[in-house]
C-alpha cells in the first residue's frame, strides 16, 4: 500500500510510543525480543491493548484485552473506524495531503457502528469506543501485528483494514507511530527483500516492468520470464492438476506444515521429482528422490538476516559443519555447474556486494558499514546514507513526495469452516515459547520447558465434555482426526480450542486444519478450523 514490504518503524519506537496495540500477536512468546521493547514502553507509560481470541501471556501485561471472535478483525477495525470518524477525532488535514479513497472507505464503515461490530467480534461496543478514543487521540500510536492476523482466508484485507486505521488518524510517516507486521519466522524479511517471492526481484522490483528486468538480465546473462510465479499453496494446486511435477525445497517442511497434512502428503508422494536441501532429515527429505544435507544452521555459515524492523545484520561462521554437510551457497553453485551455467563459487559478500549493484534501497550496505554500524535499516540508498529507521516520512512533506496512500474497502467475511452441530468448536492454531513451526530444530534438545503437544480447552468446555486435565481425547474436523491430551486454559474463550504444529510427530495438528486460502497472498487459514472433540473410552495413540 506504501510502495514497500516492511515495517515501518524501528522497534526503538516502540519504546517511545503513547499507545501500542498488539493485534493477533503473542509476541511475548512469539517474539520475545521484540517484547522487550514493548515492555520498555510499557515501564515508559505507554498503554497497551492486546486484541487476540486467547488472553495470552502477552495480554498479561496489557492495559485492555480484547478477546475476539476468530475471524472478526475487519469488523473490529471497521467499527473502531466508525466511531472515530463520529467523533470527529480522523486526521482530516492528513487524510485530504496524504491519502486516496476516503469517500468510498468512509461509506463502508458507516455500516460498522459499535453496536453491529459488537455483534460480528463479540466485544462489548463500549469497549470498541473506548479504543477507538484512544487510538486516535494517541499522540505517538503502533499498530502491530502478527500471524493472527495473516493466517486466515482474507488475510490481506485483514492488513488492509488495520492500514486504514493509521491513514485515518496519521499514525504512519512520523517517528513513533507506525504499522509493524511482525514476521512469522527467521529472516522472512529477508526472504521477500531477496526476491523469494513470487512477483518481485530482489529489492521488492516488480518482476513484470521490463525496465527492472533490464539491470538483472544483463547482470545475470538472461532473459526473466515476464510474468509472475506461483506461490506455496497454487504451487500445491497445481500438482494436483498435474501442472507441476518437480519440486526443490531449500530449508523448509512442507509435508507437516502445510494445511490439510494428508492432502500435502498426497500431493508431494506423487511428484515425479522431489529434492530437498536441509540440516536434518525432515519428513519432507523422507518423501524426496534427491537430499542435500545443507549447513544451513545459522551458525555455520556466513551472510546476512533482516528482521522485521528491516534492519540488515552480519551473521557469522561460529562453529564448523558436520562431515559431509556443504554451504548452502556451495550446493546452488554446483548445481548450476552442472546446468551449464558455471558460476564459480563465491562468498557470501560477493554475492551481497552482487545484490547491492541491482537494489537501490541496499544499495549503501557494505559488509564494513554492517559490521560498524551493527546494522542498517534499508532503505540506503549510498555509502553515505544511515539508513531509514522510519519509512514514509514523504507523507507529511509540503508538498507530498509521491503517489499518495490509499484507504481499501474491506468487509468481514467469517471463516470458510462453518462451526455446525457436529462441529461446535472453534479450533485456532499458533506457538509456544518453548518450540518452533514443526520441531525440525527445537524438538531437538532437552529442556524443562518442553512439555508435548495438547489440545487446550476452557474449563466450562471440558466440564461439558466430561473430561479433565491430562485425559487423552479424540480430535476431528472435516479433513481428519487425531488424540492429543487434554490442558485446561481459562484464557481461551468458551467454545474455543487452541494447538500448535510444534510436535507433528506426537500431534500432527495440520491433519485438522482447512487449506482455503488467500487468493491475494497464499496464506492458509490455519486459525479457523472447525472440529469436534471426543472424550475416549481408553487410552488411545494417534
Amino acid at each position: 500500500m506504501f510502495g514497500a514490504g516492511g515495517g515501518t518503524s524501528s522497534y526503538r519506537e516502540i519504546e517511545t510510543a503513547e499507545l501500542i496495540v498488539l493485534w493477533g500477536s503473542n509476541a511475548r512468546e512469539t517474539h520475545p525480543i521484540f517484547f522487550h521493547h514493548v515492555l520498555k514502553g510499557v515501564r515508559n507509560g505507554a498503554r497497551l491493548i492486546v486484541i487476540d481470541p486467547r488472553r495470552t501471556s502477552s495480554a498479561r501485561w496489557a492495559d485492555l484485552w480484547l478477546g475476539l471472535e476468530v475471524g472478526s478483525d475487519i469488523a473490529l477495525a471497521n467499527g473502531i473506524a466508525h466511531e472515530i470518524i463520529h467523533a470527529g477525532l480522523a486526521r482530516e488535514d492528513f487524510v485530504r495531503r496524504a491519502t486516496a479513497g476516503f469517500d468510498d472507505y468512509r461509506r463502508c464503515v458507516e455500516a460498522y457502528p459499535a453496536e453491529r461490530a459488537e455483534q460480528l467480534t463479540g466485544i462489548p461496543a463500549g469497549v470498541i469506543r473506548e479504543v477507538a478514543l484512544a487510538y486516535a487521540r494517541a499522540t505517538r500510536a503502533q499498530i502491530c501485528w502478527t500471524l493472527g492476523i495473516t493466517e486466515h482466508h482474507n488475510a490481506v484485507d485483514n492488513v488492509l483494514a488495520l492500514i486504514n486505521l493509521a491513514l485515518l488518524t496519521g499514525h504512519v510517516g512520523r517517528e513513533g507511530s507506525g504499522l509493524n507486521p511482525l514476521r512469522g519466522q527467521n529472516n522472512v524479511q529477508g526472504g521477500g527483500d531477496m526476491g523469494a517471492i513470487p512477483n518481485r526481484l530482489p529489492g521488492f522490483q516488480d518482476v513484470e516492468d521490463v525496465e527492472l528486468r533490464a539491470p538483472f538480465e544483463a547482470a545475470w546473462d538472461c532473459v526473466i520470464p515476464p510474468r509472475r510465479g506461483l506461490h506455496l499453496s497454487q504451487m500445491f494446486d497445481a500438482m494436483e492438476r498435474g501442472e507441476l511435477t518437480s519440486l526443490y525445497v531449500v530449508g523448509e517442511n512442507p509435508a507437516e506444515s502445510e494445511a490439510d497434512q494428508h492432502r500435502a502428503l498426497r500431493l508431494l508422494g506423487g511428484l515425479q521429482h522431489l529434492v530437498v536441501q536441509d540440516i536434518f532429515l525432515t519428513r519432507t527429505c523422507q518423501l524426496a528422490d534427491v537430499v542435500l544435507p545443507a549447513t544451513a544452521s545459522w551458525c555455520e555459515g556466513e551472510g546476512t538476516v533482516t528482521n522485521s524492523e528491516r534492519r540488515v545484520q552480519r551473521v557469522r561462521k561460529a562453529v564448523e559443519p558436520p562431515p559431509g554437510a556443504r554451504d548452502d551457497l556451495e550446493i546452488v553453485a554446483q548445481l548450476a555447474g552442472r546446468l551449464g551455467r558455471p558460476w564459480g563459487y563465491g562468498s557470501a559478500e560477493k554475492v551481497w556486494a552482487e545484490l547491492r549493484g541491482l537494489s537501490p534501497m541496499h544499495r549503501g550496505m557494505t559488509y564494513p558499514r554492517l559490521e560498524a554500524l551493527d546494522g542498517i535499516q534499508w532503505p540506503c540508498p549510498s555509502e553515505d546514507h544511515p539508513g531509514t529507521p522510519t519509512l514514509h516520512t514523504r507523507l507529511w512533506a509540503e508538498p507530498r513526495g509521491g503517489p499518495p496512500a490509499p484507504f481499501s474497502v474491506v468487509e468481514h467475511e467469517p471463516p470458510v469452516d462453518e462451526l455446525t452441530p457436529d462441529f461446535p468448536i472453534r479450533l485456532t492454531t499458533g506457538r509456544r515459547l518453548d518450540s518452533f513451526n514443526t520441531g525440525v530444530q527445537s524438538s531437538r534438545y532437552a529442556s524443562p520447558l518442553r512439555r508435548g503437544e495438547s489440545i487446550d480447552l476452557h474449563p466450562e468446555d471440558a466440564t461439558q465434555l466430561g473430561v479433565v486435565e491430562g485425559e487423552r481425547v479424540r480430535v476431528v474436523s472435516r479433513r481428519g482426526a487425531l488424540d492429543a491430551p487434554v490442558r485446561l486454559d481459562p484464557g481461551l474463550r468458551p467454545g474455543l480450542a487452541f494447538m500448535t504444529l510444534h510436535f507433528p510427530d506426537e500431534v500432527p495438528t495440520n491433519v485438522l486444519t482447512i487449506d482455503a486460502y488467500d487468493p491475494k497472498s497464499g496464506t492458509a487459514e490455519f486459525k479457523a478450523t472447525a472440529i469436534r472433540v471426543e472424550p475416549l473410552a481408553e487410552p488411545a495413540t494417534t
